[in-house]
């Protein structure tokens, strides 16, 4: 199963839309990210792993692919925890897939709490730009999320 979670990137002081493709398959149990991840994004797997089974859900044991589309466009950061984690309990079953009208950015500790990011502003304008409804980012960033204006 293929669950899609809509997200952002940053571009210098860009935002773009970004969708973060989750899929679980048979085969030896393996955790890949694609789409020119840097290394913090590739370490999301382990941030990934640990928030899922500090927050009580079930961990897939399976082939884990998430591509990162555009797949030509470099990824930076930790923004991308929060909808890879989102993906892969949807891809599960643990969490119903969510809606195409949100979008999720944020930074997972360990515990699976959200830290906040940088460039939230940009990439809140990207979202309103590319027709996202509802924007969730951690509780430290929502004040500056708000001045992109019509997004819930």
């Amino acid at each position: 199963m293929v669950v899609t979670v809509r997200s952002l990137g940053l571009n210098g002081i860009a935002g773009y839309a970004v969708s973060a493709e989750c899929f679980l398959s048979g085969g030896l149990p393996a955790f890949d990210i694609v789409g020119l991840p840097d290394a913090a994004v590739r370490e999301a797997r382990e941030r990934v792993r640990a928030a899922v089974k500090n927050c009580g859900a079930k961990f897939p044991v399976s082939r884990i692919t998430v591509n990162l589309a555009p797949a030509g466009q470099k990824k930076a950061g930790t923004v991308y925890d929060l909808p890879i984690f989102m993906g892969l309990l949807a891809a599960g079953r643990e969490l119903p897939p969510p809606s195409q009208q949100a979008a999720f950015i944020g930074e997972l500790s360990l515990t699976g709490a959200l830290r906040g990011v940088t460039g939230v502003l940009p990439m809140a304008l990207a979202a309103r730009d590319a027709g996202v409804k509802e924007l969730y980012v951690p509780a430290e960033n929502a004040a500056e999320a708000t001045l992109a204006g019509g997004l819930t």
